[in-house]
Formats: C-alpha cells, sequence, structure tokens
C-alpha cells in the first residue's frame, strides 16, 4: 500500500510542477522577449525550468542532512542533466520533425559550441574538484563558474529594439465583478496560473515577475513532496534514496525543461529548445549543487560524504561527463538533427538508465564498467 502512495505522490508532484511550469512559460517569454535566440533558452527558461532541481537539492541536504541529503541532490541534478542532454532534445527533434513534415532539423553551431564546451567544462571541474569533503568554497566556486557564464550570456547579447511599447500599463483591460473574480479562483485551484494571475490583462514586466515568483513557488512546495514521495519509495522497494533520485526524481525535475523545449520546438525555436536543456544542465551543476551546499557549509560546517557514497557518486559524474561529450558530437557533426540523432540520443539515456538501475541491485554484469570508471578518476584526480 505505501508503494502505492510514494507513486501517486511521485505522478501527483509531477503533475502540479508541470501545471506550474505552464505559468513560468508565458512568464518567461515575456521577460525574455528581447533576448536574441539561443539566449533566453539558456538563461531565462533555464533558470526557471532548473528551480526543480535546486529545490530539490535544498531538500535532500537540509532535511536529510549532510551525507545521504547531497548525494541526492547530485544524483538528481545529474541523472537530471543527463535525461536533459539526451531526451529533451531527442522528443524536441522528433516533434518538430512530424509537425512541420522535415527531414532533420537545424540547430545553431555557435550555440552547440557554447553551452556544450561550457557544459562540459563544468562537469569536469565537478568531477576533479569534488571529493568525500566538501567545503563553502566547493560552492562558491561552482557558483561563480555560473555567473561568469551567465555574464558572458547577457553580455554578448544583441537586444532587440521596438518592444518596449509592450510595456505600457495604460492599455490593460480592467477586470471587474465576481465572476472574474470567481473565474480566477477556480484557475488558481486548477493551477491555471496564467489565467489566475494575468486575467484578461496585459502581460507587464510587474504581473510577469508576479506570475513567475508564484509558479516558482508551486515548483518549491511540489518538489518538498516530489523527495518525500521518492524516499517512502526507496525504502519500500529496498535501494538507496540516491538510486531513485537519480533516475525518477530527475525526470520528474526535468518535466519544466521538457515542456519548454518541445514548446520551442512547435514555434519553430530549434535555438531556444536545445540551450534550454544544456542551459538547464549548466545551472543545475553550478547552482543547483552549488548554492545549497554554500549555504549548509557555512551555516553547519564541511559536509562529509561516505566512501560508498562518494564511490557511487564518481561512477554517476564520470558516466555524465561522457554522455555528454557523445551527445555534444551528435549535435555537432552532421548535417542537421534527423531521427536517426533522435534515436541514438534515447539509446544513450537507455543505457544509462538500466546502468543506474542494475548499480542499485548489484548486478555483477556492471562491476567491470564500474571499475574501468574508477581507474580513469584516479587518473584525474
Amino acid at each position: 500500500m505505501e508503494i502505492l502512495l510514494a507513486l501517486v505522490l511521485v505522478v501527483f508532484t509531477t503533475w502540479v510542477i508541470a501545471k506550474a511550469c505552464d505559468g513560468f512559460e508565458v512568464a518567461a517569454d515575456h521577460l525574455g522577449r528581447n533576448m536574441t535566440d539561443g539566449v533566453k533558452g539558456a538563461t531565462i527558461n533555464a533558470i526557471g525550468s532548473s528551480m526543480p532541481e535546486l529545490f530539490v537539492t535544498f531538500v535532500f541536504l537540509f532535511m536529510y542532512a549532510d551525507t545521504t541529503g547531497f548525494a541526492g541532490g547530485i544524483g538528481t541534478t545529474a541523472g537530471s542533466a543527463v535525461f536533459n542532454t539526451m531526451v529533451i532534445p531527442a522528443l524536441s527533434i522528433l516533434v518538430a520533425l512530424k509537425m512541420f513534415r522535415l527531414s532533420s532539423i537545424n540547430v545553431s553551431k555557435k550555440v552547440i559550441l557554447r553551452d556544450g564546451l561550457m557544459l562540459i567544462a563544468a562537469e569536469f571541474i565537478l568531477i576533479v574538484t569534488i571529493g568525500e569533503k566538501l567545503e563553502w568554497w566547493h560552492g562558491m566556486m561552482l557558483m561563480l563558474l555560473y555567473v561568469g557564464y551567465a555574464g558572458y550570456m547577457l553580455f554578448s547579447m544583441r537586444k532587440n529594439t521596438g518592444e518596449e511599447a509592450n510595456d505600457n500599463e495604460d492599455d490593460e483591460e480592467e477586470e471587474d465583478g465576481d465572476e472574474i473574480k470567481s473565474n480566477r479562483a477556480v484557475s488558481f485551484f486548477k493551477l491555471d496560473l496564467e489565467h489566475a494571475i494575468i486575467g484578461k490583462n496585459k502581460f507587464t514586466n510587474g504581473n510577469s515577475w508576479l506570475l513567475l515568483v508564484i509558479s516558482t513557488l508551486f515548483i518549491a512546495i511540489a518538489c518538498y513532496f516530489l523527495v518525500e514521495g521518492a524516499e517512502l519509495f526507496a525504502s519500500q522497494i529496498g535501494i538507496a534514496s540516491y538510486f531513485v533520485a537519480v533516475i525518477i526524481v530527475a525526470a520528474a525535475s526535468s518535466v519544466p525543461d521538457t515542456i519548454l523545449s518541445v514548446k520551442d520546438a512547435k514555434k519553430g525555436n530549434y535555438d531556444d529548445a536545445v540551450s534550454n536543456a544544456l542551459g538547464s544542465n549548466i545551472f543545475d551543476i553550478c547552482f543547483a549543487l552549488g548554492l545549497p551546499l554554500f549555504l549548509y557549509a557555512v551555516i553547519y560546517g564541511p559536509v562529509y560524504i561516505p566512501a560508498d557514497i562518494a564511490s557511487d557518486i564518481v561512477e554517476l559524474r564520470l558516466l555524465l561527463l561522457f554522455l555528454t561529450i557523445g551527445a555534444f558530437l551528435i549535435f555537432f557533426f552532421g548535417h542537421g538533427m534527423g531521427k536517426k540523432k533522435a534515436y541514438g540520443l534515447l539509446a544513450m539515456y537507455s543505457f544509462f538508465t538500466i546502468f543506474i538501475i542494475a548499480r542499485a541491485y548489484e548486478m555483477p554484469w556492471v562491476e567491470p564498467i564500474a571499475n574501468s570508471l574508477h581507474v580513469i578518476q584516479q587518473y584525474l584526480s
């Protein structure tokens, strides 16, 4: 009975995250309307859609103490990064190909180089610097890495002009009457946050930020119960919560990224669809891990990860790096991105999922792979 309750809780919280993401997406569209293609996806969309990973890491770390907590945070962000790099671009490609009846789509090589190489660099830094003892400066270093990336993105961006007039609040339509208030209340209950907050008014920077904040709040609350459901599910099936975080929590927390990227693909914004996924990974690794680690270490002191959990984390980080490099090569080389590349990415994610499940149950066939990863880690350390 408890395992069913856990699954229901995970599914329900995933639905809440998805609904809250709808409100976030329209608010982000307005706030990022002056950004160039690829930049909005890698900054505003990526940060907002990565809020679940950030809140999940906070919940894991501060609720379940240092060792299990941070391992769960790393599991979530790394698993989400693999999901974002493999599954989201693949789904975006397949949706665009079917919708526009194309044989392939083209994504800017500049976007792939910029975000792909930055992601690989962030993952490599994570591998060589994060060990069994984690201190505040580890978190600070990761955050500064993202600040530098975001600063470069915004500095190099060519802003669109001529849209400032959209911010004129004098043209808003007024909403009055009990019926409208009632409709808004119903919309809020249904998690139709756009209608509940904006209604029939025009989008402005003010109400867009309000919608963004409320959507993020719903995502944060949902993430708390998502972690509770994952912990309960892990205890019922008899494996460490770390492995559940890598697969289930990671996939659930990637729902906003998936929705935003697929919607961008449907609009023909292929650069944003890919840069959102890659930019989310950079945010996850640098900020969703860095900020909770920094705050926890400042308040409670260093985080010590036991050797057995650290061993699992080593394997996960190296797998993440190699799969990211493989995906980068798929993105960059060749003419366009078609079905073969999409299915190749999905196959890579399937391998990752099978490996994690096999490792959780200590299946013997994964031992040689795990041992090889540890040998590589020794050379990098």
